[in-house]
């Protein structure tokens, strides 16, 4: 099958040849076609499975029917909209429809928190008609007026799972609220939980669905390993494993952000040239972290799950969980990272004593267990006993490994991650 047997208006194709795309991935052979037709759409499909040219390639066609290259804001009404759950990913997307669309003349923009607001009002002003964006940001200039919906023809909740993860559900009601009832409604999701099947039966009519991945599978190319050590030896083993193995690129996970600049420090002093990517850090700040890991500026790319996903990283070759997830899921989502469109990749999981039953809940997760290879010099000390894993920077004083003074009460145990005030720090990150 070819681009050509979608039903793709000829400036689509020409976009599509020039980016050197030939065969339509699986998920894109499926749901265009049915999104040409204005069916809604219910789409299972993890990163790097070409999701986004999906649901752009059609969005763009549909409304390439009224597009006008006139300057005036009032043609350019905004007719689609693209809710994602991070500003990488909102960026991602929007430079997708640029690229695919640029024959076609249609005007677009990404907004979200964490910049300036007035230069998107500005772009908003000037009339678009795809606006990608952040919920936050979204209800942020709605309550001010600038956003005009009232012709809105096509919404988007991509990685809907995820904004579900990050409490965004009340935000999403909310923005639903605000747009007209008859429109085309796509929903992307790498997991399908009861709460994204309860949104899709409030969302979605009559929906078709797309289903290219087996619900919470693994990437099929990504070798798995999990390697047993003690708490207060993971940098050594960290540090090793990257020298020994001489990565050139890892993205490292942690789960807070105070851990994530630690470590990402403690990686440098070691001439392991590294940078913290999470929800504390300015746009700015980020976006020079990705562009220096994207272009070998430095080896290690340390982060956090929330400003991870949706991170856009080709042929990325490894994928470490200095911490496993509190949630089993995002597991799946880390190292969907890595083996994406068609290459291979590796994904090595650092777990002590503590984590135990973390990795227990992923295996249930996968329905299988993963390889546990203890690395030589690296054995975990059996005499050690588990700790109640504690999040965030009370914890950060006490070196790992050690244990605490006599009479010290243990951190207590976090909620688990989309629950009570962690919804709250989450959103932060849009």
């Amino acid at each position: 099958m070819s681009f050509d047997s979608l039903g793709l208006m000829p400036e689509l194709l020409r976009a599509v040849r020039e980016e050197g795309y030939e065969t339509p991935t699986p998920v894109q052979a499926q749901a265009i076609p049915l999104l040409l037709e204005g069916r809604d759409l219910m789409a299972g499909a993890q990163t790097g499975t070409g999701k986004t040219a999906a649901f752009t390639l059609p969005l763009l066609q549909r409304l390439a029917v009224h597009a006008s290259a006139s300057a005036s804001p009032a043609r350019h009404a905004t007719r689609a909209v693209v809710l994602t759950p991070t500003r990488e990913l909102a960026m991602q997307v929007e430079q997708s429809i640029r690229t695919y669309g640029r024959y076609i003349p249609l005007r677009s923009t990404a907004i979200f928190g964490g910049v300036g607001v007035n230069p998107q009002i500005a772009l908003l002003r000037r009339g678009v008609e795809i606006l990608v964006a952040t919920p936050g940001r979204f209800l942020d200039l709605h309550g001010q007026g600038v956003l005009d919906l009232r012709a809105v023809e096509i919404l988007v909740l991509d990685e809907a799972d995820r904004m579900l993860d990050m409490g965004f559900i009340r935000d999403i009601r909310r923005i639903l609220a605000a747009l007209p009832p008859k429109r085309q409604n796509i929903l992307c999701s790498a997991t399908f939980n009861p709460d994204i099947r309860g949104l899709a039966a409030s969302l979605l009519t009559d929906p078709v669905s797309v289903d290219v991945s087996p619900r919470n599978s693994t990437a099929d190319r990504v070798k798995q390993v999990v390697h047993p050590v003690d708490r207060g030896r993971k940098l050594a083993l960290l540090s090793h494993l990257i020298r020994q193995q001489n990565m050139q690129q890892v993205l490292v996970f942690t789960r807070t952000k105070h851990g994530a600049n630690r470590l990402a420090e403690q990686l440098s002093r070691e001439g392991i040239l590294s940078s913290a990517i999470h929800g504390n850090k300015s746009q700015p700040q980020r976006v020079k972290a990705l562009e220096d890991f994207k272009k070998g500026a430095i080896t290690a790319l340390v982060a956090t799950d929330i400003a991870a996903r949706g991170l856009d990283i080709d042929q990325l070759p490894h994928v470490i969980n200095y911490e496993l997830p509190m949630v089993a899921e995002d597991y799946v989502h880390r190292i969907g990272r890595t083996g994406r469109a068609g290459s291979e990749g590796e994904a090595l999981s650092l777990v002590c004593v503590d984590e135990h039953k973390l990795l227990s809940q992923i295996f249930r997760l996968l329905k299988r267990e993963l390889p546990q290879l203890p690395v030589p010099g690296f054995l975990p000390d059996p005499s050690i006993k588990a700790e109640p894993i504690a999040m965030g920077r009370s914890a950060s004083p006490r070196p790992r490994g050690s244990r605490p003074p006599a009479g010290t009460p243990s951190p207590q145990r976090q909620p688990r991650a989309g629950s009570g005030p962690a919804r709250t720090a989450s959103r932060a990150s849009s």
